[in-house]
């Protein structure tokens, strides 16, 4: 494993949002969801392609709290803009769990 430095990690903009919409993505090469995620006032709605297809249905999504990277530079994914990376793990499927606060939190809240 890499370390990397505190400043390093500082870097990184995990920030909490909650789902403010989730929608099959059909032109998915593998099965996703298009999620809007509400960021509170200072990032706003973003959008993200999610692999979590295998424990979460999109209405079990809506109203959800997420972690996700913020300051990735955007990137294409088949038809969408990805504009943040929503965080999870792998359970021992390989299917992905989210990473979520276990309390509310204000949107746009940073992980630290």
């Amino acid at each position: 494993m890499e370390t990397i430095s505190f400043d390093g990690f500082l870097k990184v903009e995990l920030r909490v949002g909650r789902v403010l919409s989730a929608e099959p993505f059909a032109q998915a090469r593998k099965p996703a969801y298009i999620l809007h995620v509400d960021f509170g006032p200072e990032l706003g709605v973003r959008k993200s392609s999610a692999q979590i297809t295998v424990h979460y249905t999109p209405e079990e999504l809506v109203g959800r709290l997420v972690v996700a990277v913020v300051n990735f530079p955007h990137k294409q994914i088949g038809p969408l803009m990805s504009e943040c990376l929503v965080t999870g793990f792998h359970d021992a499927d390989g299917a992905v769990a989210l990473c979520v606060p276990d309390r509310d939190v204000p949107l746009g809240t940073r992980l630290l």
